[in-house]
């Protein structure tokens, strides 16, 4: 998965200075106790309410995503995103060089800022209520314990790594003594909630209860990634041991909590996002053993082909002869002894672009000069954007029906696509092959009355 950090970064600047120059003195009651026991309370509501929909619809949403595109954890709830996911995975959590879950206020590092810091305004607050300075929890963390109120049952998962951010993951995990450092500081961070001190905001518990479980996305164990995020061998089954090393310290924790308040132990979710590619699978992953310890995984679902190579191509096709596909991911994880119930299918809510396309036809398959111009990373836009290109007759749709996929082409420039009627035939597989669900990356591409979480929706209600 990846993070678009360049426009973020720039945004992320300016939330440094402007923290500095807005936020007032502490006033009373500092720690933020009466603050604090109200965002643990909303954000635990629906904890032992057991989820009767039997598929997940898990849904990435970006941190950065708050900036540029302004795509506010509100938006979640009025576009009808939160009523038809089970899951909301937060994009993402860092790791430090010494191997430590961490939080800092470093652009390009961290944004404790959108995360906790930010104050929202009654306009774009879930509650429709704006923070104040006295709350020692704002900002990202705070708006989805406010959704998670508004829909009970709906749980929050902390993503830790992703494309830009999996830097430290090998050395993390490299020793027992280290796996075990590294899990406990992410479990204080995000499930004990302890944060940061950052002027009012923060503190021991101020997130306390806004997370319930983790999700790995490193990218990749044994494998290359992002040009900076080393990779040995022993990845894999360093790999397998942190999946274990999390599980014993979440239901440890969980058990611990139950028995200081006297309830029935909460199980905290345990996901992992995973290749779609037969060698990286077979390097960094012992499947029978992380499947043991895994909820489920998040299989990768798109960017089977992207738009810096040379030729146009799918990037997200149900099937595909000689070529990636979702079908093969799917069976090169069964293959390898994972359950059915387990596997959760990628979906994507952008496309993959390229123009100076030549070869004529339908445009697929042909020399391609560049990346296709986009609303902010060449190659890369959101289904929103490419549904108007759709509608504005200077393309045409076309369609593989029989391998299940879409795209757009107007002589020149090409997208690789889902739309709702790709989208109706994965979910189809979905309930054909016994799948765990469904996964979104990433919410904000969607539009404004959430077609695409509608079309899953509806597709995995279907009997």
């Amino acid at each position: 998965m990846r993070r678009r950090t360049l426009v973020r970064t720039a945004v992320a600047v300016c939330s440094l200075s402007l923290v500095a120059t807005v936020a007032p003195a502490a006033t009373a009651d500092p720690a933020g106790t009466a603050a604090t026991s109200r965002v643990a309370a909303l954000a635990s509501q629906g904890d032992d309410d057991d989820d009767k929909r039997s598929y997940k619809r898990i849904g990435y949403f970006t941190q950065w995503g708050i900036y540029g595109r302004n795509f506010q954890v509100k938006d979640m709830d009025k576009t009808g995103q939160a009523a038809k996911l089970t899951h909301i995975n937060y994009a993402f959590g860092n790791v430090s060089p010494d191997g430590k879950c961490y939080i800092p206020n470093v652009p390009g590092e961290g944004d404790s800022w959108a995360d906790y810091v930010r104050p929202v305004d009654a306009a774009n607050s879930v509650d429709g209520v704006a923070d104040d300075w006295t709350q020692p929890l704002a900002g990202n963390f705070n708006q989805l314990a406010e959704l998670k109120a508004k829909h009970p049952g709906l749980k929050a998962l902390i993503s830790l790594g992703g494309w830009s951010w999996s830097t430290h993951f090998s050395n993390a995990v490299l020793t027992p003594e280290s796996r075990k450092a590294f899990v406990s500081s992410c479990i204080d961070l995000y499930i004990k909630g302890n944060l940061p001190v950052d002027g009012t905001r923060g503190g021991v518990g101020a997130a306390a209860g806004v997370f319930d479980g983790i999700d790995l996305d490193w990218e990749w164990p044994a494998s290359s990634g992002d040009a900076d995020t080393p990779y040995r061998p022993e990845d894999k089954k360093n790999f397998t041991a942190v999946v274990k090393e999390f599980r014993n310290q979440l239901d440890a924790y969980a058990k611990s909590e139950a028995q200081r308040k006297g309830k029935k132990a909460k199980h905290y979710d345990l996901s992992a996002f995973v290749p779609t590619a037969t060698p990286k699978i077979d390097a960094g992953f012992e499947v029978r053993k992380i499947m043991r310890d895994l909820d489920w995984v998040n299989l990768q679902g798109y960017d089977f082909h992207v738009s810096g190579e040379a030729n146009t191509n799918q990037q997200s096709a149900l099937r595909a002869k000689n070529d990636w596909s979702v079908d093969q991911t799917v069976n090169d994880w069964l293959d390898r002894g994972a359950p059915a119930r387990k596997l959760v299918m990628g979906m994507p809510f952008y496309g993959q672009g390229w123009t100076g396309v030549t070869g004529g036809g339908d445009g697929l398959n042909q020399p391609a000069a560049r990346p296709a111009p986009a609303t902010y990373q060449a190659g890369y836009e959101d289904y929103k954007a490419l549904k108007k290109l759709a509608d504005s007759g200077t393309y045409k749709v076309h369609r593989d029906k029989k391998n299940g996929h879409a795209w757009l082409f107007d002589g020149t420039t090409l997208w690789t696509y889902d739309d709702p009627q790709v989208l109706r035939a994965k979910t189809e597989y979905i309930r054909e092959e016994g799948l765990g669900g469904a996964m979104i990356w990433s919410l904000d591409g969607d539009t404004a009355d959430g077609e695409l979480m509608g079309a899953i929706d509806r597709g995995l209600k279907r009997r």
